[in-house]
Parts: C-alpha cells; sequence; structure tokens
C-alpha cells in the first residue's frame, strides 16, 4: 500500500525536525481543498459581476438608441396621417435594409467566453431583435397604409356603398313591381330600378361615415374604406350626395312623387334613427326591419302609383323575414357587436333575440295565407310555399332552443335562400289582371 507524502518525509526526518515537517505538510494538505473552493466563488463572484455590468452597458446605449429598443406594440393614433405613415414606413424600411445581423460566434464548450466575446453576442441578439421588431412594424402597418389608384376607386365605392345589400335592396324593389296589378312599364321599372339602388348607395355610404369610429373595432368591419383610411370622408359624403340627388329626382320626377317621398323617408330613417339607435337601444332591430320593409312598398308604389293592402303584405312579408336573418346572423357576432359597442338583442337580451326569430319565422306562414286573400296570388301560392316555410320554422324553432352557432348558422344560410325563392314563388301564382278572389272585393281601401 502507498504511502502518504507527509508519512514518507517524517519517516527521512526524525526528531523534532520530523515532528515539524509532518505537522506543516498536513496543515498544507488540509487548507489546499478550502483555499481552491474560495478562489473558485471569487472569481465566480466576478465573472457575474462583468456581466452584470455587461448588461447594465447594453441597458444603457438601447436607450441611447431608439432604434434598437424593443418597444411595446401601440394602438395607432387616429389623429395620424396616412401619407406620414407612408413616410416612416419607408424610413423604417431604409434603417432594416442598412443593419445587417451578425453572425453569432460559435464558442467552444471546453472554455469561458472572454469580454469581447461576449459583447459579440450581445450585440448579434439586440440587432436581431430589432430586426424583428421592424419587421412587425411593417406587417402592423401594411394595411393602414393609403394606396388609392385609379382603377381601384370602383371597387372602393363599391364597399363603401356595399353593394351586396344594395343588391338586396333592388330585388325586392323589382319583386314589387312584377307583383302589382296592371301591365307591366319597362321605362317606368328602369327609372324605378335605377333610382333605388341610388337611393340605397347614399344611405349605406352615410352609415358607414357615421360609423367609422365603432367599425374600427369590430373584426368584420375594420376592413372598410373609411377604416382603412383608403378614401377620405369628404370623398365619402361627396359620393352619398352624387347618389342621393340623382336617385331621389328620379323615383320623383321619373317615376311618381309617391315612390320619391318614400324613398326620402327610407334615406331618413336608415341614417338619422337606425344608425344612431344601434349604440342606444335594441329597437334599432325593428327599425332596421321597416328600413328593410319599404323598398318592396316603393316598387308597388311605382307600379301602381298608390298605397293599397298588396303594397303592405310585401311590406309585411320583407318585415318579418328580416328578423330570423338579422338574429340569426347578429348571434355569431355577438362579441364584434359588444366590442364595437352596438346595443343588439343577442348582445342584451339572447332569449328575445331567439324568441322573436322564431315568432316572425310563423309569420311567414300566415302572411303566405293572406297573399291570396288580397288578391295578390292564387291560392296556390300558400300551398307550395308551405314547406319552404315550415322548414325555416322548424330551424327558427332549433334557434330557439339550442341557442348555439351551429343551429343559428343555418338558420341564417336558410334565410338566404330562402327569401328568392319565396319572391319567385309569389311571381309564378300571381293574380292574372281582372281576376278577382270568389267572395269579390277585399274591401280594402286604396290610399
Amino acid at each position: 500500500m502507498a504511502a502518504s507524502p507527509h508519512t514518507l518525509s517524517s519517516r527521512l526526518l526524525t526528531g523534532w525536525v520530523g515532528g515539524c515537517v509532518w505537522y506543516l505538510e498536513g496543515r498544507a494538505m488540509q487548507e489546499s481543498p478550502r483555499e481552491f473552493m474560495h478562489l473558485f466563488r471569487s472569481v465566480r463572484k466576478q465573472w457575474m459581476t462583468f456581466q452584470h455590468f455587461t448588461f447594465l452597458r447594453r441597458m444603457y446605449v438601447t436607450q441611447l438608441n431608439r432604434s434598437l429598443n424593443q418597444q411595446v406594440k401601440r394602438k395607432p393614433e387616429p389623429t395620424a396621417s396616412p401619407f406620414l405613415e407612408r413616410s416612416s414606413l419607408a424610413q423604417a424600411k431604409a434603417e432594416t435594409c442598412a443593419m445587417r445581423p451578425l453572425p453569432p460566434p460559435h464558442l467552444p464548450l471546453s472554455r469561458k467566453p472572454n469580454d469581447k466575446e461576449l459583447l459579440e453576442l450581445e450585440s448579434a441578439s439586440v440587432i436581431e431583435g430589432s430586426l424583428d421588431v421592424g419587421r412587425e412594424t411593417k406587417d402592423e402597418k401594411q394595411w393602414k397604409e393609403m394606396k388609392l389608384h385609379l382603377d381601384d376607386l370602383p371597387g372602393v365605392l363599391a364597399r363603401l356603398s356595399k353593394i351586396k345589400l344594395t343588391a338586396l335592396v333592388v330585388s325586392t324593389t323589382s319583386a314589387g313591381f312584377a307583383l302589382a296589378p296592371g301591365p307591366f312599364d319597362l321605362p317606368c321599372f328602369l327609372l324605378t330600378f335605377v333610382g333605388t339602388g341610388l337611393a340605397s348607395c347614399a344611405a349605406n355610404s352615410i352609415n358607414q361615415f357615421f360609423e367609422v369610429p365603432f367599425d374600427s373595432n369590430m373584426n368584420r368591419t375594420k376592413n372598410r374604406p373609411l377604416v382603412r383610411g383608403q378614401i377620405s370622408p369628404l370623398l365619402a359624403v361627396s359620393f352619398a350626395t352624387c347618389c342621393a340627388v340623382p336617385g331621389v329626382a328620379l323615383l320623383t320626377w321619373g317615376v311618381n312623387p309617391l315612390t320619391g317621398a318614400l324613398g326620402v323617408f327610407n334615406i331618413f330613417l336608415y341614417t338619422c334613427c337606425y344608425t344612431p339607435l344601434k349604440k342606444i337601444s335594441i329597437a334599432n332591430t325593428w327599425v332596421g326591419a321597416v328600413v328593410g320593409a319599404i323598398p318592396p312598398v316603393m316598387g308597388w308604389t311605382a307600379a301602381t302609383g298608390s298605397l293599397d293592402a298588396g303594397a303592405f303584405l310585401l311590406g309585411g312579408i320583407l318585415y318579418s323575414w328580416q328578423f330570423p336573418h338579422f338574429n340569426a346572423l347578429s348571434w355569431g357576432l355577438r362579441e364584434d357587436y359588444s366590442r364595437g359597442g352596438y346595443c343588439m338583442m343577442s348582445v342584451t337580451h339572447p332569449a328575445l333575440c331567439r324568441r322573436v326569430a322564431l315568432r316572425h319565422c310563423l309569420a311567414l306562414i300566415g302572411l303566405s295565407a293572406a297573399a291570396p286573400v288580397l288578391d295578390v296570388t292564387t291560392w296556390t301560392f300558400p300551398a307550395i310555399s308551405l314547406p319552404i316555410n315550415l322548414y325555416i320554422s322548424y330551424l327558427g324553432f332549433r334557434f330557439y332552443v339550442d341557442a348555439d352557432r351551429k343551429s343559428s348558422r343555418k338558420l341564417f344560410f336558410c334565410s338566404l335562400w330562402h327569401l328568392p325563392l319565396f319572391l319567385l314563388l309569389m311571381l309564378t301564382c300571381k293574380r292574372p289582371p281582372g281576376a278577382t278572389c270568389a267572395g269579390g272585393d277585399s274591401g280594402l281601401p286604396t290610399w
């Protein structure tokens, strides 16, 4: 067995000298591990101090140079000019292109990094972070940039006027004109078609002009032209005026004053009553249903020049159809409407929303039965329209019971094909001119 070093030395030196040597060697062997650990801790502490110093120096540099500071995304200022945003975006793009990321140096694992290598690593991470911030800023600001070319103007104005909703308004007006008794007058129909479309474009444009602050908070409407800044509010109001004036003029002097008056009343009701009520009361849904019920009445008055029972029947059909259509749509957009600050039945009164939708689905069956009584259609119409009315009533009942997105989506998509099919069946079953019910005159007055 091998002997320890201090045992060997004590054997070589005997007596008092050997005892002193043995004591000193043992004391050295006991103190060596303790001194080594103390030295390691002091070096480690000094290295951590240098790391803290480097971190503080980096924070000082980033405070001086704002382009390298990773900032939190801020909500864009509403008063900022789109042209200034374009220039700032170009400047940020130039700065991003000017900086090139430094490749991080690869350090061997067998040794500790020195001061220079630590600085290179930290500078590379800071520059890469600033480049990521530059890319996020570019992606965030790209959708707000105002880029309007002459070729894009028709599409922007079509979205401003809600071209799909305008098409629905014009189609219901045309159905009212075709269902009216009497011969079909093509020039009068074309004037009614164009005048109603222009009036609808004007009302929708003014509606978007008033709702810009609220539409910007909704995912459904945040990409509208005025919200994105594609056109100025002055251009939107000018477009609405250029649509309203000739539209009302065509309806008043090209068709008849009664139809022109209904057009003016509908623009006023939609822009000055329905639009502000959306932020105040759930009564906006009933007011909006009246707005949607007036176009077929305008078509009837354009053909006959009077308001009689058939006009009110068509208005009642459109009035009742809008409740399952809109209530089912708003049910899936409750979070959006709540974020936008709108007061909707689906948000504040969900049970009433489902109940009203079911009630008006059943009302369509009664209105179909009233059509032959009022000499609008033959008695075939209530029979052939009963299956689609029963189906939409069934979906309304499922929406009332289940109260979920799946049932509301089914009811909404059913309403999209129910109305055109319903009006087409009315046209096919229209009562021929001169024919009356078996009971004679309906006895209702003609205005």
